[in-house]
């Protein structure tokens, strides 16, 4: 074969190579993102009419998609953005990470701790989306469907709920997992939220007003700890009402978990109108 030969069959090669990793890159950074918005406002469509219908918390309603099977602690694939450990979101030790020199110290939650526990009886239904969470340093227009369940299918239709923590509003930590790049990258600006900062959380009958405690945390993939009900780390030290958010770090990585932690500081029927948070 004639070394002019070799060299343009090389050249070819190397442009075929090249072009499939250009297609390969616009399915990873826009086309799952496409799917992934698309299915985020099909979660909020169903989950707004079966609102409007009164049916908050009841069964599936003929059409939504069956609940998607749980998976336990360590099943998701590292690219899921799980947290420590756990499907999709949940971080390792402590000692990993510790919080950076001159980061404000966890903020004690309030002992008046305003609003009543969400009433007793059975969770959301597994894979089915449950709330809508909204974070106005996000911006205006974020807001995103809350599922029950971190399975790696149900976190590309929005975020994610660790099974076994508590409910928004109830005492305990309610916790929620979402990706931080790919699939709509809902949690993409995790690490930009500070002290004071709103999370709010509605489900249908009430909003729930977290506010942030400090600086995002940085810690292992194995450190289940940060969904405790009174997190180690977090700086809390007495029960309370809590919310930790997890997603991957670093941005375009997964060897560690990035976790926000949060206290309830209000809550409000939603008959009432949005929440003073969600109006500033």
């Amino acid at each position: 074969m004639r070394p002019r030969t070799v060299v343009r069959t090389l050249s070819e090669l190397c442009v075929t190579t090249g072009a499939l990793l250009v297609l390969f890159v616009v399915y990873v950074l826009y086309w799952t993102g496409v799917r992934a918005d698309s299915a985020m406002d099909e979660e909020l469509g169903r989950l707004q009419d079966r609102w409007s219908r009164g049916a908050v918390g009841a069964a599936a309603a003929p059409g939504e998609p069956e609940a998607a099977p749980e998976q336990q602690l360590g099943d998701t694939p590292p690219e899921e953005g799980a947290p420590p450990g756990q499907p999709p979101d949940k971080p390792g030790d402590p000692s990993a990470s510790s919080p950076q020199p001159g980061a404000p110290s966890r903020t004690p939650p309030r002992t008046d701790t305003p609003g009543q526990a969400p009433p007793a009886g059975a969770g959301p239904r597994a894979g089915r989306a449950f709330a809508v969470m909204y974070v106005p340093r996000f911006g205006a227009g974020w807001a995103k469907p809350v599922l029950e369940g971190t399975g790696t299918e149900l976190l590309k239709r929005g975020l994610g709920h660790y099974e076994r923590t508590a409910r928004p509003g109830a005492p305990g930590n309610f916790a929620v997992a979402g990706h931080r790049r790919t699939y709509g990258d809902p949690f993409k600006d995790l690490d930009e939220l500070r002290a004071g900062d709103a999370v709010v959380i509605n489900d249908g009958t009430t909003w729930f007003t977290y506010r942030v405690d400090g600086r995002p945390y940085r810690t292992r993939p194995d450190d289940t700890g940060v969904i405790d009900p009174v997190p180690a780390a977090s700086g809390y030290r007495t029960p309370g009402r809590y919310l930790t958010l997890t997603t991957c770090e670093p941005e375009w990585g997964h060897s560690h978990r990035l976790i926000v932690w949060a206290h309830l500081d209000a809550t409000s029927p939603v008959a009432q109108g949005r929440p003073g948070a969600l109006s500033a």
